[in-house]
């Protein structure tokens, strides 16, 4: 298959999978990222973001606002599931052999990661502007505050590692001829130390190959008369 196929399909299963190429990758690494900066969001939320004032009524500490908690887990939950999606996408998708799959699975990357950027953004604002509202009087003790302003930083973290995926994704999207920019698999090198030697044709055109023994026949016809010039005289004595 031609390795020169769209999104890189023409590499499709000749290349083994490398664990160290493919965790030491920086896409990788920036859905590890993602992956636990999610994590860390919901978490906090539900295991301090709500807090009991004399009764067994839970309040989120976001200005008494559940609304703002809901959108933290939700968000968090979404984005930590896309990340495990979309890592074990990665690591299947240099065995796709079909141009349109890879087409789609860019595609899909490239949407999801700019809803979670925007959705990250939102979520930032959201809860640093209800976090903002809060009251000290509200939280006694200063119960979850630690909780939300963890929250509130991980949202910005967020914005910036799905920010970078999107722009990764556009790029994959826009340059999908390249196979390094699809996959952690890199090019073969070249098999032995032949040399690209270029050979003319009769248009004007160059032939270029790296095998000597693969030359082009012959396409002009030899002048004598140039030969007689260019053959050298003899001296006369």
């Amino acid at each position: 298959m031609d390795p020169a196929r769209p999104y890189g399909a023409g590499k499709a299963g000749n290349v083994a999978f490398d664990p160290v190429a493919f965790f030491t990758h920086p896409r990788t690494i920036l859905r590890l990222m993602s992956w636990v900066f999610s994590m860390v969001v919901f978490s906090c939320i539900v295991n301090e973001g709500y807090i009991n004032i004399g009764s067994e009524r839970l309040l989120c500490v976001f200005n008494n606002n559940a609304d703002a908690c809901n959108y933290g887990v939700t968000v968090g939950v979404a984005c930590f599931l896309g990340s495990i999606f979309f890592l074990i996408l990665d690591i299947y998708f240099p065995s796709i052999s079909s141009v349109k799959d890879r087409r789609r699975a860019v595609l899909l990357d490239l949407v999801f990661s700019g809803l979670a950027s925007f959705l990250w953004f939102v979520g930032f604002c959201f809860l640093a502007n209800q976090w903002q509202d809060t009251s000290p009087d509200e939280l006694p003790l200063a119960q979850g505050s630690d909780a939300a302003r963890a929250t509130i930083a991980f949202c910005f973290f967020s914005i910036l590692t799905w920010t970078v995926l999107t722009l990764s994704a556009l790029r994959r999207f826009l340059t999908g001829s390249n196979t390094n920019l699809f996959t952690w698999q890199h090019l073969d090198p070249p098999q032995g130390n032949a040399r690209a030697t270029p050979y003319p044709i009769a248009n004007g055109a160059t032939i270029v190959t790296t095998n000597p023994y693969q030359a082009p026949p012959f396409t002009e016809t030899l002048d004598p008369q140039k030969l007689t010039q260019q053959r050298p005289m003899a001296p006369a004595f």
